[in-house]
């Protein structure tokens, strides 16, 4: 642990006080201040002026990484017949119709991210204790409810990630990992600052983007510029 604390206030001491950082500056930092035992996690973290219990205000979407995030994916589809088939060919790590409903039902839920074609959500919508506080409920919105769950399987494989505002209006997402590039990680998080702001709800009044923060895993967090990004 006080390897862990050296390590971390070390990190620390190459922040500036009060500054804020923008994107790129952030990326840099990002990547010298991550653990050099292992490959860190890039993540940014958002504080945005919304109000998560009114509907109108419910932030949600989902954004392809132009260079994904350095992770597969573990896929699930809840298909049956030709689509549970594509599903499989498209690499999907678990297909199946009720006995994947029940299994799920019983606390399994050892994957990122679910799919399921329409005429099976009346039965996976019994999932929603299950699924719903971990974010992993298939949802039309996002794309994770379809007739074409092969090619969700691909796009989620392929760096497509979701995002959703929490009950406190924060907003977490992954954009890649430290050994990415400066320019692949900037990208990643252009796209993805991109389509969240394009998603501002009409009625959020006031500075949309209130902080923000770019850290890698047991990294400290980089205050973000927000004036440059919203």
């Amino acid at each position: 642990m006080a390897t862990k604390s050296k390590a971390y206030a070390a990190a620390v001491e190459k922040l500036e006080a009060g500054r804020f950082y923008t994107p790129t500056e952030a990326v840099a930092l990002a990547k010298e201040t991550g653990s050099k035992k292992f490959d860190s996690t890039v993540e940014v973290a958002l504080k945005l002026s919304v109000d998560p219990r009114k509907a109108d205000q419910m932030v949600r979407g989902t954004v392809m990484l132009p260079h994904g995030t350095g992770k597969t994916a573990r896929v699930i589809v809840f298909a049956n017949g030709p689509a549970a088939e594509a599903a499989i060919a498209a690499g999907a790590d678990e297909v199946g119709g009720a006995e994947l409903i029940e299994k799920v039902a019983a606390g399994w839920t050892d994957f990122d991210a679910a799919v399921a074609v329409p005429e099976l959500m009346g039965q996976v919508g019994r999932l929603g204790k299950v699924l719903g506080p971990r974010g992993l409920m298939p949802n039309p919105k996002t794309g994770t409810v379809t007739p074409n769950p092969a090619k969700a399987v691909e796009e989620i494989k392929g760096g497509k990630i979701e995002f959703r505002v929490d009950k406190h209006a924060n907003v977490h997402f992954i954009v890649g990992k430290a050994s990415f590039s400066a320019e692949q990680l900037d990208e990643n998080i252009a796209a993805a600052l991109d389509e969240i702001v394009r998603l501002k709800p009409s009625s959020s009044k006031g500075r949309y983007i209130q902080k923000g923060a770019v850290s890698t895993t047991f990294g400290p967090g980089i205050p973000l510029d927000v004036n440059v990004i919203a």
